[in-house]
C-alpha cells in the first residue's frame, strides 16, 4: 500500500476528482494555499495499492496539465517610490507528488 499526497492547482480538481472517484479511488480533499502565487491548492490524500499506483498516476497526470499565465509581481524600485506592477509570465498547473510506503492500512 501507497499512500500519494498530491497537490494540486484548483481549477484541475473538479475533474480529477470525478474521474479518480469513478475508477473507485478513495480520496480526501483538502484546501491548501501555494506560496509563490498565493493561489488556492488543493491537496488529495490517496491510499493506493500498489498494483494499482500506475493507473492512479496516469489519471493525476491526464487532470493536472501545466499552462503559462501572466500575473504581476509589485516591485519598489527606491525607497518612497509607488509600487510599480511588474508583468511576469508563470507556469501553473500540474501536480506536486510525495508517495510514501504504508506499514499498515486499517479501515473501520
Amino acid at each position: 500500500m501507497k499512500l500519494i499526497i498530491a497537490i494540486v492547482q484548483d481549477q484541475d480538481i473538479p475533474s480529477l476528482i470525478d474521474d479518480l472517484t469513478e475508477e473507485e479511488f478513495r480520496v480526501t480533499r483538502l484546501a491548501s494555499t501555494g506560496g509563490f502565487l498565493r493561489s488556492g491548492n488543493t491537496t488529495i490524500l490517496m491510499g493506493v495499492p500498489e498494483e494499482r499506483m500506475q493507473e492512479a498516476l496516469k489519471i493525476i497526470g491526464d487532470n493536472c496539465q501545466t499552462r503559462e499565465i501572466t500575473t504581476s509581481l509589485l516591485t519598489v524600485s527606491m525607497p518612497g517610490d509607488t509600487y510599480i506592477p511588474y508583468p511576469l509570465e508563470v507556469q501553473v498547473g500540474g501536480a506536486v507528488l510525495f508517495i510514501l510506503d504504508i506499514e499498515q492500512y486499517i479501515r473501520i
